[in-house]
């Protein structure tokens, strides 16, 4: 039998054996775009050929006759999307489906096409488009999540056998819109729906779980074809795809801005690493409000709280543990199941843990820089074991304040050179990103160990130089590693992999270096 014959066979069957996730392959010709979508088909037997992205689409058509050919296992879907409904196809209604006609013919199962040129087209025309292969009918919104209902009773005037409707997240709360879509027409009708944009993980990772039939990926990173597409590794090995149901628990980091968080890479491994049924996301959250509808309505179970929102979410929790009141600020909730927000603080426990590893902290000197929110967690966790604690910060009146709060002292630099310390701890944010600066002189720098919280970049000036005295360095990745450790073990009950954690973030962050250094190579 041939490709295009077994078309005909495939449309009723095809939504109940469809692998989760299509990946969106496009290449710079013909011979590159079907050379990708041979990497993938081992482990993702489901591409999408974006045939609009090439400059002659129907010089792909025989690449694809023999791809079909000689991989019969793998079920394709053919796009040629026009530039008016947002694609790079510049062609006519009717050459678009005379190319995707013939798509089918070579093989390819599945046929996109948008509302808009369905509108244009004749009914026949659709319905003999329909005959050679399952047809995905789609809608794309590039600006907001609004009109499903409306939308779908528009394509559904077309006889299909997937709708998709493609919206744009400008909230959190979007998402929530469009899998309550999902779930209430999901058994209607095979619908695939997501929202684009760096708030639309959310419904690219849950979305299947909602009704979605499927959704997308990108090849890899810098090939997305749609705002906030995900890599298709990172869909299936840090989100774990496959695994996500009903009973699926959600986690998330949650700031403004989010997207370069290391959180999802190394709360995912721990989670995996501990067979947990629990996926983590990023999530730009613009506004609590919007935030919050979100927690109550997926719901998600645990947030990791950064800037801007660790003092502004107290006022909505319930209930908070003492360090997130001695500090006056939150960095994890739990939501229980009666829909409670409890409020924790394990800044303290990033900072001493990699210490106990190290020495007895009992009676130890340690010098704090700093008295803002990180500096806080530092001084009263350490206090709580016993620590001398000193604190030198750039204002005297922020560091007398906190030093009363927590029975600690406050130093002058000038009587630094003269003074030495077990520990120093820099909890300021001097020397963070490209900057050269250093909280401290080398001579200044008078102690066993050095712990600087900044981890990006890895060596700050003031690393170097205490490496340069002999000082031992302890870097901030662990502070970041222990305080996400202590993070899962609330949520879980379950002791964290934080020697796995401490790994996959250390690849992770060299990943980063290496991307950073090529991209000022280009």
């Amino acid at each position: 039998m041939t490709a295009a014959a077994a078309n005909h066979f495939l449309p009723r069957f095809l939504p109940v054996r469809l692998p989760r996730v299509c990946i969106a392959v496009t290449g710079s010709d013909a011979a590159d775009m079907v050379e990708k979508a041979e990497m993938f088909v081992r482990d993702n037997p489901f591409v999408e050929f974006r045939l609009d992205y090439l400059a002659r689409p129907a010089l792909a058509l025989p690449k694809i006759k023999k791809f079909a050919e000689y991989h019969p296992h793998v079920v394709s879907i053919a796009t040629c999307r026009r530039a008016a409904s947002g694609g790079k196809f510049k062609g006519s209604v009717a050459s678009q489906l005379q190319i995707l006609a013939k798509a089918a013919d070579s093989g390819c199962q599945l046929i996109d096409i948008e509302l808009q040129s369905a509108q244009k087209a004749k009914p026949e025309q659709i319905q003999r488009l329909r005959s050679r292969g399952a047809l995905i009918l789609s809608y794309h919104d590039f600006r907001a999540t609004h009109k499903l209902e409306e939308t779908l009773t528009k394509m559904t005037s077309v006889p299909a056998d997937f709708y998709k409707l493609v919206t744009t997240a400008t909230t959190l709360s979007d998402n929530v819109q469009m899998m309550k879509f999902l779930e209430k027409h999901g058994d209607n009708h095979s619908i695939v729906g997501l929202c684009m944009g760096e708030q639309g993980i959310v419904s690219r990772v849950l979305g299947v779980r909602a009704g979605s039939a499927f959704t997308f990926a990108a090849a890899s990173a810098g090939e997305e074809t749609g705002p906030g597409q995900v890599a298709a590794d990172e869909l299936r090995s840090t989100y774990r795809i496959d695994q996500v149901d009903a009973a699926t628990r959600v986690y998330a980091v949650v700031g403004d801005p989010v997207a370069h968080s290391l959180s999802p890479p190394i709360m995912n491994a721990a989670l995996r690493r501990e067979n947990v049924n629990g996926v983590y996301l990023a999530l730009h959250a613009k506004t609590l409000n919007d935030l919050l509808t979100c927690v109550r309505d997926i719901p998600i179970h645990g947030l990791s709280v950064t800037m801007p929102y660790k003092e502004a979410i107290l006022k909505y929790l319930d209930n908070t543990d003492s360090h997130t009141t001695k500090i006056g600020a939150c960095n994890t909730v739990v939501r229980a199941q009666d829909g409670k927000l409890y409020g924790f603080n394990t800044d303290t426990a990033g900072v001493v843990r990699p210490l106990e590893q190290r020495i007895n902290l009992a009676g130890a000197r340690i010098l704090v820089l700093g008295a803002g929110g990180a500096a806080r967690a530092a001084v009263f966790g350490l206090k709580e074991r016993g620590c001398e604690v000193y604190i030198l910060n750039r204002s005297a009146g922020p560091a007398q304040k906190l030093a009363r709060s927590a029975h600690a002292r406050t130093i002058k630099r000038i009587d630094l050179k003269k003074l030495s310390f077990d520990v120093i701890i820099n909890a300021t944010p001097v020397g963070m990103g490209s900057s050269k600066d250093s909280p401290l002189t080398d001579k200044e720098i008078n102690a066993r160990y050095l712990f600087d919280m900044i981890y990006d970049p890895p060596e700050t000036r003031l690393v170097l130089m205490a490496k340069a005295r002999g000082v031992e360095v302890i870097p901030g990745l662990e502070m970041f590693v222990h305080q996400a450790a202590r993070q899962f073990e609330i949520w879980t009950g379950k002791p964290a992999p934080w020697d796995e954690m401490l790994r996959v973030v250390n690849l992770a962050m060299h990943e980063r270096i290496n991307t950073k250094a090529a991209t000022k190579k280009r």
